[in-house]
């Protein structure tokens, strides 16, 4: 069983065991906390969201609904991700945030993949069509895929937050998680990579890299060298969206060796096509 708590404890002992003292919080996360502080200090009966009838049960998760726990049912991996998938779409840690709408995006592909491939969090389109990357930026990813010959039905697909980070006056504007949200949604992810148990993870963009593996800013650094996240092999790269953004033969370049280092990871083969894509002619 995961509770939000458990991640935020782990990763503060792992900036601890990286010699850190501080951690920086975004303002939402001090808000969050601080409500946190907040709703333990205030007695029950003057919480305005618990019932003030003696006989009604007062649990901790009352107090503090953030903290909840996901378990995992089933016998095989569809139905082991069935039940997670059902907890999701009301997973209190998230949606008592305020900060997400409430449609959930979970995960898309193949049970028994060997690669994972996680995003930061839906967006526009992927709320409007209920599943991961759709839009320009799946059209890109498909396309990768299609080079490293493969598609999105053999692999896994998911977000480190399953719901649309909300802006003021939201329309088709989307914003990256803040790390609140990515905290209150880990214990999510870290059961569907139980499930999955891929042989290698691959994490899209700046905020998926900076909540998989505590890389802060620009993922420059993280690039071309694996990584690892619960005990799996894990490569970061740039989000397909940064492509479209940039058209950078430079960026397409660096995305595409991380792609064959994930080939050569799990054994598959590799063209000699594929290890020109994008050097310089002769």
């Amino acid at each position: 069983m995961n509770r939000p708590v458990d991640a935020v404890i782990e990763f503060l002992q792992s900036q601890q065991a990286h010699g850190k003292t501080h951690v920086l919080l975004d303002n939402e996360a001090r808000d969050g906390l601080r409500e946190l502080f907040i709703r333990a200090r205030t007695p029950v009966e003057a919480r305005p969201d618990i019932p003030s009838d003696s006989s009604a049960p007062r649990t901790i998760s009352q107090v503090i609904p953030q903290v909840v726990e996901l378990v995992i049912e089933g016998e095989d991996k569809s139905t082991k991700l069935a039940s997670i998938k059902r907890q999701v779409a009301n997973w209190a840690p998230a949606l008592s945030l305020g900060s997400l709408r409430e449609t959930m995006v979970f995960a898309a592909g193949n049970p028994e993949a060997k690669i994972m491939l996680i995003g930061e969090a839906p967006g526009y389109h992927e709320e409007k069509e209920g599943q991961p990357f759709m839009g320009p930026a799946g059209e890109k990813l498909s396309d990768i895929l299609k080079a490293m010959g493969i598609t999105r039905e053999e692999v896994y697909i998911t977000y480190l937050v399953k719901f649309r980070p909300a802006t003021p006056k939201q329309s088709t504007n989307n914003r990256n998680p803040s790390l609140a949200e990515i905290l209150a949604c880990m214990p999510i992810l870290r059961a569907e990579i139980s499930v999955i148990n891929p042989a290698v993870i691959i994490a899209l963009g700046d905020s998926a890299v900076e909540g998989l593996l505590n890389v802060k800013g620009a993922i420059g650094g993280a690039l071309s060298q694996w990584h690892e996240f619960s005990g799996i092999p894990t490569r970061a790269t740039y989000h397909p969206v940064h492509l479209l953004k940039t058209g950078s033969n430079e960026v397409k370049r660096l995305l595409w060796e991380d792609m064959l280092a994930v080939m050569e990871k799990i054994g598959m083969p590799i063209s000699d096509k594929q290890r020109g894509f994008f050097l310089p002619k002769p």
